[in-house]
This record gives structure tokens, C-alpha cells and sequence, in this order.
């Protein structure tokens, strides 16, 4: 963990943003034009979230984390469920993905692609155009393949990752804010 220097002055900008509808933006990343994000998602440092040419919607709890990227192509809108994860510098375009998945680090899920709920996709897996991966798959490498079912244990992981996220942004916003966690409240039972 990195010290604040004393002689230097505090950076006073807010690190990390209480949105309206409830969620949470870091002051780097970028969300654009026609997007819609749920209730305690948030979108983590260096995150871009393009809608310029098709609507992106993003649901509750759910958490695009650094340097992420979703983008759209004119006929394929992109939709993420809630509690889903998309972890650091995937990449997710024109697609949907359901609850409660797991989109793990450097994946990429081309135009078209369908995420049934309960999915994980591996770090570095590419799901190409198109494809539909039924619900509660474990996807892995390129092209991404179906490797196995996902277990109750793992879906509930994926539900506890998304809830840890929210409680991070929580912490990142109150830290930088001067407001107290309470207001926000806990987020949903699970």
C-alpha cells in the first residue's frame, strides 16, 4: 500500500462516485452515451462502457472491474445480468450474459455471443460470434469450449464475488467522500 507523502498535496477528486440509480463509478472510467447500469453495480478504474451506437444495459450488482471493456455493434446490443462479474481487461462486445456468471480476466466474448446464467468463462477464453453457451457452463480456451458443468458451490462464489464488489465500491466511496457507509445500506440478502 502506497503512503500518502505529507509534503504533497491530497488529491481531493473523488476516486470513486455514488451515480443516480444507486451505483458506483471510478474517476477514470468512462461510460458514454445510451447505457443503463442497476442499483450497487459499479464500474471499477480504467473501464470504458461504450454505448454510442446500441443500447448497453448493465444490471443490480453487478461489477465491470479495471480497465474492462463493453462495446456494442449496431445489431447486437450488449446485456449483462446482475451479480455477474466481468473481471480486469475483458472484453465483452455486443453480447448478453446472464445472473450470476463469472467472465474471467483477458476473456472475450465476441458480437452475438449468448452467456446462459451461471456460466463461468476462463481467463483468456474467446467465445466467438454467435455462439450460445447454455446455462451453467464452464467455458475454456480459444476457440472457448464447454469444459464441464458449473457446481452450486461455484455459482454461489460468483454470487459472493459481485457482492464483494459492491461492499469495495461502498468502501472506495465512503473513503473518498466523507460520507458514512450507513445510508447505502448492505445491499440484498443472499
Amino acid at each position: 500500500m502506497t503512503m500518502h507523502d505529507p509534503r504533497q498535496p491530497a488529491n481531493t477528486e473523488p476516486m470513486m462516485s455514488l451515480m443516480p440509480g444507486g451505483w458506483f463509478k471510478a474517476s477514470n472510467a468512462i461510460v458514454v452515451d445510451h447505457v443503463t447500469v442497476g442499483e450497487g453495480s459499479s464500474v471499477w478504474f480504467g473501464a470504458v462502457i461504450r454505448g454510442d451506437i446500441a443500447p448497453i444495459t448493465i444490471g443490480k450488482y453487478t461489477n465491470i472491474q479495471d480497465l474492462a471493456c463493453v462495446h456494442i455493434d449496431p445489431d447486437a446490443p450488449n446485456r449483462i445480468g446482475n451479480y455477474v462479474s466481468v473481471a480486469h481487461h475483458a472484453l465483452c462486445h455486443g453480447d448478453e450474459i446472464g445472473d450470476f456468471c463469472l467472465i474471467g480476466m483477458h476473456a472475450v466474448l465476441m458480437g452475438g455471443s449468448r452467456i446462459g446464467e451461471g456460466c463461468i468463462i476462463g481467463a483468456g477464453a474467446i467465445v466467438t460470434e454467435n455462439k450460445v453457451i447454455p446455462p451453467r457452463s464452464l467455458v475454456l480456451g480459444i476457440p472457448g469450449k464447454v469444459v464441464r458443468q458449473v457446481t452450486e458451490q461455484e455459482v454461489e462464489h460468483a454470487k459472493w464475488r459481485a457482492m464483494t464488489y459492491f461492499e469495495n465500491a461502498k468502501r472506495w466511496y465512503t473513503r473518498n467522500s466523507g460520507v458514512p457507509d450507513k445510508p447505502l445500506g448492505k445491499g440484498p440478502g443472499m
